[in-house]
Order: structure tokens, then C-alpha cells, then sequence
């Protein structure tokens, strides 16, 4: 989108545009936040989101910055009639939103692998990061059963 059509489209009013920006990583958070479901618990990594959206400059994560850029325009390109760009911007933000459910395992992507982005994990108090530091299973046998 050219700064002309986002300019006509919050109309000069920049608090739609934060509220869009606010909107969309507020959404991507919830995607990357782990909750307490038991799918959480199968050993994949907890994204530590507040160091993720807190990075500033060059340590943001490219992929995650253009990923919040799409979602953030979907949400001002809602407010035009601009068909065209209505199109293409829709078509950015299912991807993204495409990408955000197969690292989380849910929507179209619920039971199957997902993907694990480089991304600052959640450290525990044991150094351990993530799912990891979890006991996720119980492993060994039952004493041995004898008749007498």
C-alpha cells in the first residue's frame, strides 16, 4: 500500500493506524502465547513473546515484523471500499495468519507437526527453555508379579 492510500484511508488520523498496529500484535501474541492446553505440553518451545515484541531495530525478527505488517494493514484496508487492494491484502493476511496457526498446531494445522521459528524461548529456572523443562512422561515398569 502506498503512504497516499493509507493517508485516504485513516483519513490523516494516525490513532487508527496504532490502533491496527496495537490490534495486530495483540492477535499474533495470542497465536504465540502457549496456554495450558494439553497440546502445549508435547515438548515444543514456549515463545517468550514479551522479549519478541519488546525488540527494537535490528533485533526485531524480520519474518515476525512482516507478519504484523500484513495483519495491521488488513485491519486499515477494512475501513476502504479500494477493492483491489482489498484483495491482495486479504490474500497477505491469510497467509500470515496461515504461518501463526502452524507454529501454534491449531485451525487448519491442529494434530499435525508444526513449525518452530527462531525465536527467544521462555527460560525456567533451571536454565531449561520451554516445553522442555516439563516432565512430560513417566517412564519404567511395575515390580514384577510372582504368584507366591
Amino acid at each position: 500500500m502506498y503512504s497516499y492510500q493509507l493517508e485516504t484511508i485513516i483519513e490523516n488520523d494516525n490513532t487508527i493506524a496504532v490502533m491496527a498496529i496495537e490490534s495486530a500484535v495483540s492477535e499474533m501474541k495470542s497465536y504465540l502465547n502457549p496456554s495450558n492446553q494439553k497440546q502445549w505440553q508435547d515438548g515444543r518451545p514456549q515463545y517468550d513473546v514479551d522479549k519478541i515484541f519488546s525488540a527494537q531495530g535490528g533485533d526485531r525478527d524480520a519474518l515476525i515484523l512482516e507478519l504484523c505488517k500484513d495483519i495491521a494493514l488488513y485491519r486499515v484496508c477494512r475501513l476502504s471500499n479500494v477493492d483491489i487492494i482489498h484483495e491482495h491484502v486479504k490474500e497477505r493476511y491469510d497467509r500470515a495468519i496461515d504461518w501463526l496457526e502452524k507454529v501454534a498446531g491449531v485451525g487448519n494445522h491442529k494434530g499435525t507437526p508444526t513449525i518452530t521459528p527462531n525465536l527467544p524461548t521462555i527460560k525456567t529456572d533451571e536454565g531449561e527453555t520451554g516445553s522442555s523443562a516439563k516432565k512430560l512422561f513417566r517412564y519404567g515398569s511395575r515390580p514384577k508379579f510372582n504368584h507366591e
